[in-house]
């Protein structure tokens, strides 16, 4: 049995909720990769990303058979995903709280012989300066900031599934970029000293 790639998801998520797994793998491929980036910046690890999406997903296939098909499928799986994300923070929170031992994730740099390393070096900097950022954004600013810059959200339809108005959101994605320059120009007079 194959799957009609052309379904809308609702189609699929009822064909899955009725247990067909390829429907349900159809839906993965379609919004794993949108899910990942959210997760992702949210809580500025990738493997720590990947654990939220498969989290999210295998919630998703359990709730199947709530899942309302007039609504918009995408929609539904990001506030999964979102309170996955809330989740991990509140577990991270708790974790430096009792000061459990975390194992420290390393990356070892090798020199890059190519010209424009030191570049790319720079860039990669100012990238993870920007997502060590928005992780530390409080989640208030950091959610209506990542549906609507990156997940490509209106406004509205960012209020409507963080159950704020259009102008909270505003101000908040405002307040969310505001923030970030701030922590990106300390970040960069910290280098320059």
């Amino acid at each position: 049995m194959t799957v009609d790639p052309a379904l809308p998801d609702g189609a699929l998520a009822i064909r899955a909720a009725d247990g067909d797994a390829l429907a349900f793998d159809a839906l993965v491929g379609r919004h794993k990769v949108q899910l990942y980036r959210l997760a992702r910046r949210y809580v500025g690890d990738a493997d720590d990303a990947d654990d939220i999406v498969q989290a999210s997903f295998v919630s998703a296939w359990g709730a199947l058979q709530r899942y309302d098909p007039t609504r918009n499928f995408a929609a539904w799986l990001r506030t999964i995903a979102l309170n996955k994300c809330r989740d991990y923070g509140r577990r991270a929170v708790v974790r430096r709280l009792l000061m459990l031992p975390v194992a420290a994730k390393t990356v070892e740099m090798a020199a890059d012989p190519r010209p424009g390393a030191e570049a790319e070096l720079i860039a990669q900097e100012e990238l993870e300066t920007m997502n060590r950022a928005i992780v530390r954004l409080p989640r208030g600013l950091k959610e209506p900031l990542l549906l609507t810059v990156f997940s490509g959200l209106s406004q509205a339809d960012a209020g409507r599934e963080l159950g704020l108005s259009v102008k909270a959101v505003e101000t908040r994605v405002y307040r969310a970029r505001k923030a970030l320059a701030e922590a990106i120009a300390k970040s960069e007079d910290f280098r320059r000293i």
